[in-house]
Formats: C-alpha cells, structure tokens, sequence
C-alpha cells in the first residue's frame, strides 16, 4: 500500500492546510506590529503636547491580544501540519463509513477492521458542520501517531483532524 503522504491530492490537502496557518500566523504578528505601533504614535502625540488619543490604549491593548493569539493559532496548525504530514508518510488510507455522534464526536468505521470513536480537533464552526455532513459517507482516515488520526473525503480536498475517545465516553 502507497504512503497517504504520496498521494498527490493529500499533499495538495496538506498545503492548504499549512497555507491557513501561515495566514493565521502572519495576520497575528501583523496586529502586534500595528498595535505596537499605535502604542508609540499615541505615545508620541501625547509628548508633543497633542493631548491624548481617545481609545489609543484600549486598541493597541486588543490588537496585542488578537495577534498573539492568531500567532498562537497559526503556531499551533504549523506543528499539526507537520506533525500530519510526518504521520501520513508511514500509513496509508484506510477507506470506511463516518458516522455522527454529536456535534464534535464521530466514529469512523474502517471496512476492514473495527469502528475507531473520535473527537474532532477543530473548533471552527465550518469544519466541524463540514464533517457532520459526511454522516454515512465513505470517508478515508488514518492514524498519524498517538491517539490522533487524519480524516479526509474521496476528493481529499480538505484534512481534518480528530483524536480518539477514550472508552467510557
């Protein structure tokens, strides 16, 4: 069986993915810049005797925080790119039925072995309502390392990402 890796659509996938979270990553050190950068223009203005700038603190204040976490997203989908494509290069696809547990739980049932309970990464509200419509589809996964696993369409579009749910849940 050819790694998932290898499979031109998944790379494609991948680079998408990786793409989301370079935007992510460069709009968050963007707004630090800029709220950085509003911090000393009011700083100035206030020194040359031009009187305070109404909102100047509570804007830079929230561009800081906003960036840092978009840095922080962007960051975090980085090393989940990786960390995917790493594991698609040593798996391959195993082709199955999703079905929907709620709204972020789903089992995935591999027709050639046993039904694997998992919970989606994301929180965006798109991804998740994405995968919900998959309910009953034939969908491929595979494990990528640890309890996390990689789900995609026949069209490999897009990847999502999921880990599993410890029993009981």
């Amino acid at each position: 069986m050819p790694a998932a890796a290898d499979d031109p659509r998944t790379r494609t996938a991948l680079a998408a993915h990786q793409m989301g979270a370079l935007r992510w990553l460069g709009g968050g050190v963007i707004a630090v810049v800029l709220g950085i950068l509003l911090g000393v223009a009011a700083v100035q203005v206030a020194d040359s005797g031009g009187g305070r700038l109404p909102g100047a603190g509570v804007g830079t204040l929230a561009l800081v925080l906003a960036g840092a976490a978009g840095i922080g997203v962007g960051a975090g989908a980085l090393l989940r790119t990786r960390r995917w494509r790493q594991g698609l290069a040593t798996t391959s696809w195993r082709t199955g039925t999703l079905r929907v547990a709620g709204p972020a739980v789903i089992s995935f049932e591999p027709y050639d072995g046993e039904e694997v309970r998992l919970r989606l990464l994301s929180t965006a509200v798109w991804r998740t309502r994405a995968v919900q419509a998959l309910d009953g589809a034939t969908v491929q996964a595979a494990p990528v390392g640890g309890a996390q696993w990689v789900l995609t369409t026949e069209d490999a579009a897009t990847v999502y990402g999921a880990r599993t749910v410890p029993p009981g849940r």
